[in-house]
C-alpha cells in the first residue's frame, strides 16, 4: 500500500490485447524496485526475456547517476539509463558516464529559490549537479555524502562558485511542515513558469528541473533517436514525475502501489512494487507475443 493508500490485488489491463512493444521504459523505486530496493530474480528475468524477444528496456528514474548500481548489472544492448527525471541519459556501460545532459540555468534556480522562500518560509534546499549533490545546512540529505558542500543555496548557485563548470541537473527543495501535495501544487503555481516541479518522495520533497524537462520529454528524444512512435512505448510508474511518462507513451501501467494521479494518467494499472507488477506485464506481452506467432 503506497503513501494515499492505493492498493490493487489484480492488473487492469488497457481494452484489447497489450500491443507488443519495441521499447519498455520503467521506473525504478516503488515501481520495478521492491520497497527494500532490490529487483526481484522474476524481475531480472522478465527484463532479460524482454531483451532477448528484441524489445529495449529504459531505466527512466528520478535518481541520480551514482545511486544506479542497483541495475546497473541488469541493463542490456544499450546500457543507456534516462536519471534526475529527464536531466541526463547516463550510459552504464561506460562507468555511468553523463551521454546528454539538459541542464537547470543557475540563474533559474536562483529565481525559484527565491520565490519558494518568499511563498514558503522554511524551505530548504540542495543542487544536484553532474558531480554530486550540496545542500543547505537544514536540508535532510538522504545520504550523508562526503564530497558535498554545504551553504545556502544563494552561495551554491553562483555563478563564480567553485562548481561553476559543473551543470545544475536539478534543485531539490523541502519543507517540514506542509504536506507533499499541498507544497507541489503551492510551488507550481509560483514558480510553474520557471521550471519544471514535480515530486517522488513520500515526503514534502520537489524536485525541478529546468523548463521542459521531464521523464517523458528526454525518453522521446531517446526514442526518436531509434525511430521508435510513443505507440511502440509501454511505461510504467507510481509517483507524480511518472505522470508525463505515463501520458506520452501508447500504453502504461500504474502500480499497485500509484499515487492517484498517476492511476489517473496510465491506460492501465498492474499488481505492486512488491508483487513484482512490471514482471507480471511483461510476462503477459512475451507470452501473447508467443502465442501469435504459432
Amino acid at each position: 500500500m503506497g503513501e494515499d493508500g492505493c492498493v490493487t490485488s489484480a492488473p487492469q489491463r488497457p481494452d484489447g490485447p497489450t500491443p507488443t512493444p519495441r521499447l519498455i521504459a520503467t521506473d525504478l523505486d516503488g515501481t520495478l524496485l521492491r520497497d527494500d530496493k532490490s529487483v526481484s530474480l522474476r524481475t531480472v528475468a522478465a527484463l532479460a526475456a524482454a531483451e532477448e524477444a528484441g524489445i529495449e528496456v529504459f531505466f527512466v528514474t528520478g535518481r541520480p547517476a551514482r545511486w544506479m548500481d542497483v541495475v546497473s548489472d541488469h541493463v542490456h544492448g544499450h546500457g543507456l539509463a534516462i536519471c534526475a527525471n529527464g536531466a541526463a541519459v547516463v550510459d552504464l556501460h561506460a562507468g555511468r558516464k553523463f551521454v546528454q545532459v539538459r541542464a537547470l540555468p543557475r540563474a533559474t534556480a536562483m529565481t525559484v529559490v527565491e520565490t519558494l522562500r518568499a511563498t514558503a518560509p522554511g524551505t530548504s534546499f540542495a543542487v544536484e549537479m553532474t558531480t554530486g549533490i550540496n545542500y543547505e545546512p537544514l536540508y535532510p540529505p538522504f545520504f550523508q555524502d562526503p564530497g558535498a558542500h554545504v551553504a545556502t543555496a544563494e552561495k551554491l548557485l553562483q555563478e563564480d562558485a567553485d562548481d561553476t563548470s559543473a551543470p545544475v541537473l536539478k534543485l531539490l527543495a523541502h519543507h517540514s511542515e506542509l504536506a507533499p501535495d499541498e507544497f507541489l501544487t503551492l510551488a507550481r503555481s509560483v514558480a510553474g513558469t520557471y521550471a519544471s516541479i514535480t515530486r517522488s518522495s513520500p515526503t514534502a520533497l520537489l524536485e525541478i528541473s529546468a523548463l521542459g524537462v521531464s521523464k517523458a520529454s528526454t525518453l522521446e528524444l531517446c526514442c526518436a533517436e531509434r525511430g521508435i512512435s510513443h505507440a511502440e512505448v509501454v511505461a510504467f510508474g507510481d509517483m507524480p514525475n511518472d505522470v508525463e511518462m505515463l501520458s506520452w507513451a501508447g500504453t502504461s501501467y500504474a502500480m499497485g502501489n500509484a499515487h492517484p494521479a498517476v492511476i489517473a494518467a496510465a491506460s492501465g494499472r498492474t499488481v505492486a512494487n512488491n508483487e513484482d507488477g512490471v514482471a507480471v506485464v511483461i510476462e503477459r506481452i512475451l507470452a501473447e507475443r508467443a502465442a501469435h506467432q504459432r
